[in-house]
């Protein structure tokens, strides 16, 4: 069993049932943000709907959040240590490969502050910078 999987789970207060371990093993593994489709291929037993469900805990426990990357498929990726079930912190870029096709968190790029007008409120932000990764460069 991976103890720092369940470290994590319990840390955000959610319970590190097989599943729920096996999920964040998978992502603790990644250099990139991941689909469901990929998390899937690489739990071969284990079917779509559990893992959305799991991800989802996750995504509400602050322990992932969710990349809309422009490709039509979400990806998910681990989130800073100060995120929790209250709020998101981790409001940095996110980088597609046009190339590889993956999506990398720039967790040192933050997103700018935008003035919005009065009678406007942000409730999410997101921002994808699309190109050529360092990998696919060279």
């Amino acid at each position: 069993m991976n103890m720092v999987a369940e470290k994590k789970l319990t840390e955000k207060k959610i319970n590190p049932t097989a599943m729920r371990l096996l999920v964040l093993d998978s992502l603790l593994k990644q250099h990139s943000a991941i689909s469901l489709s990929d998390i899937e291929k690489s739990l071969e037993t284990a079917d779509r709907i559990t893992i959305y469900r799991t991800l989802k805990t996750f995504e509400e426990k602050g322990l992932i959040h969710i990349i809309d990357d422009g490709t039509g498929s979400p990806k998910y990726a681990l989130c800073a240590e100060s995120c929790d079930a209250n709020q998101h912190h981790d409001l940095h870029v996110h980088f597609y490969c046009a190339e590889c096709k993956e999506t990398f968190c720039l967790s040192n790029s933050k997103i700018p502050e935008v003035a919005l007008p009065d009678n406007f409120t942000s409730t999410e932000m997101n921002l994808v910078v699309k190109g050529v990764c360092s990998k696919c460069k060279n």
